[in-house]
């Protein structure tokens, strides 16, 4: 089997020769600068692929797009004054951690990272009441 292999190397290094004698890459895109490799060594590599299928697709995986979420719904949150409106960004925040948190297959966290209402509310002054 080893032999079967070692000759398709070679036929396909006599067709790449061929090739570049012939100047068919001499007019590639990116001619003479470095490749960007993508590191993806952080990655299972029995995932690898679907990932980088993933990313051609310009596809996120569902974690990441929570994490997106997530982000966006803190950053809002920071600019919003009315109450009733802040409650809500802070329950949907609170289930977009949980959903996420739900999504990992390591031991949940939700210690770390819970944004709890009650303690927001006091901070805005509020004495817990709600609206």
């Amino acid at each position: 089997m080893a032999n079967i292999f070692a000759v398709f190397d070679k036929i396909a290094e006599q067709k790449i020769r061929e090739a570049m004698d012939n100047g068919e890459f001499d007019d590639l895109p990116g001619k003479g600068k470095p490749l960007a490799l993508e590191d993806d060594r952080h990655l299972p590599q029995d995932i690898r692929l679907a990932y980088k299928i993933l990313k051609n697709a310009d596809v996120l995986p569902p974690e990441l797009t929570l994490r997106k979420e997530i982000l966006t719904v803190e950053e809002m949150l920071a600019d919003v004054k009315d109450t009733k409106e802040k409650y809500r960004q802070i329950k949907k925040l609170n289930y977009l951690i949980m959903k996420l948190n739900m999504t990992r297959n390591s031991t949940l966290s939700l210690e770390k990272n819970q944004h709890y209402f009650d303690k927001i509310v006091d901070k805005m002054g509020t004495g817990g009441k709600k609206d």
